[in-house]
Parts: structure tokens; sequence; C-alpha cells
């Protein structure tokens, strides 16, 4: 398997092979993060990115209440934001800026992944949520999930990503202007019908067995290919046509030399499966 190794707030299995489930695990708080999370969150990320057991990932939240309700409002009072600073201005802002910039690295610790990852989605879906969901690779909802950026309610702009994402996620700043600045909750139909998800499913249940599917379907291709996919889509989204087929090309000159294209292209001419080796 990918890692033995073990978390406290999160939990790692392998339903299928080649695919990744992992799930919050802080059900009796609805999944609310305080620091040591985010910080575990980047670890698992980046041990699933790098090993060849794994194809794609699924991330989920245990319990039925919550995907999570973002950012546990409790642990942060004891934070560094609420802590007296002896220093001057600049310092104590320096010291700050340090801590956002490594709580925004744990979040794109997702999109930084090699692999694709899937958010199958329910439940409450604030705050933070919204953060990781846009970090990741493809969204799935419940149908009774209730999302919301929640952060001008608790007095700042959100900062871990929500505002740089989602509007590159549905191509619309109006309606991110809407929700951003009102906080208001809106559910998976509305979530579905501006991009923000692909699909909207009966359940929980219904809604991660969609995410292993799709996951075990992705798993199936060459990892090479998929791969490289999630690279350059992601260099595309921030970058001119141009420099996107610019980076393609360099990209491409190498990852064609794989052996994956020949066993592709043969398994389909005699309708067989293909396999590929572990990258």
């Amino acid at each position: 398997m990918a890692t033995d190794q073990k978390f406290k707030y999160f939990v790692i299995t392998y339903p299928q092979e080649y695919v990744a489930h992992v799930e919050i695990n802080r059900p009796d708080k609805m999944n609310a993060f305080h620091e040591e999370m985010w910080l575990e969150m980047r670890t698992v990320f980046d041990l699933l990115s790098t090993s060849s057991s794994v194809r794609a990932i699924v991330l989920s939240g245990a319990g039925e209440k919550a995907f999570t309700t973002g950012l546990d409002v409790k642990a942060a009072s004891q934070g560094i934001l609420f802590s007296p600073s002896d220093s001057d201005t600049a310092r104590h802002a320096t010291t700050l800026r340090r801590h956002i910039v490594e709580f925004q690295d744990c979040i794109s610790a997702i999109e930084r992944c090699e692999k694709p990852v899937i958010a199958a989605i329910h439940g409450y879906a604030l705050g933070l949520a919204v953060d990781i969901a846009t970090a990741a690779d493809v969204r799935l909802s419940a149908a009774d999930t209730r999302f919301a950026v929640k952060e001008v309610d608790i007095g700042l702009a959100a900062d871990i990503g929500t505002l740089s994402r989602l509007p590159k996620v549905v191509g619309n700043y109006g309606w991110v202007k809407d929700v951003a600045l009102t906080a208001r909750i809106f559910g998976a139909e509305e979530a579905l019908r501006v991009g923000l998800v692909s699909g909207v499913y009966e359940n929980k249940e219904k809604t991660v067995k969609a995410a292993l599917d799709l996951a075990a379907l992705i798993a199936s291709k060459s990892p090479v290919a998929v791969q490289g996919t999630k690279e350059l889509l992601n260099w595309s989204r921030d970058h001119s046509v141009q420099d996107g087929l610019r980076y393609t090309g360099v990209w491409n000159s190498a990852a064609l030399q794989t052996n994956d294209i020949q066993s592709a292209i043969f398994s389909q001419m005699q309708k067989k499966k293909p396999t590929f080796e572990k990258l």
C-alpha cells in the first residue's frame, strides 16, 4: 500500500487498486480544522503524491453532518491571531504573514499533489471547506450539502485559497462576489448550476461511491497521461494560451516517449484492457 503511516485526524484506506480514500476524521467536531490538522493534511497529500501505488484520490469527511465546518473558531481564538505581541507592527505582521503562507501551503498540497483529487462533499461545507474543495480537481456533492464562503461573518477576507481559486473554477466573478460578500448559504443544485460541482447525488453514501467509481476509472488510465494532464491543465489555467502550448510541448517531448502509448493503442486494437507500469 501507499503508506502504512497512521494519522491522528485523517484515515487513509485503499478500497480499489491504485485508489486512495482520505477521510477528514474529526466527526465529533464536525470535522472543523485546527493547526495540527492542516499540517497533518499536507503530510498526507505529500505522501500520496509520490506513491507509485496511488493514481487517484478521493477526499471526504467522516460522519453524517459535515464535510467540514471550516476553521475551529475556539482553537483559533487561542492561537496567533489573538496572542498579544510585544513586537512592533511590521514584525508582528511578518509573523502573521508567515503563518498565513504556511496555512495556504497546506491547502495547496491538494492542488500540488501529482494525483487527481476528487472531493466528495456532504452536509455542511463552510469556509475552509470551500478552500479545500477548490484545491481539488473534481468536486461531487450530496443533495444535502450546504456551502458557504463564511469568512466575512468572522471579520476577515478569505485568505487560504477561495478568493483565488473559486472564480477560476466557476468562471463567474459576479456570483463569487455574491457568495463571498454575503456569506450566504447555498445548496448543491446552485453549486451544480454554476459549475462548482460536477454532479449531485442523493446522499453521502452515493456521493462517495460515485467519487470512488470516478477515481477507479481515472486510475485505470496511463499514470503518465493522467499526471501530465493534471499538471498541464493547472499550468494553463494560470498562464496564457501561448505559454500553455509551449509548456505542453516541452512536457510532452519527454512524456511521449512512454511505453504507455503503445500499450494503450495495442490494447484498443485487441479490445483488451490495458495495464500500465507504476509511476
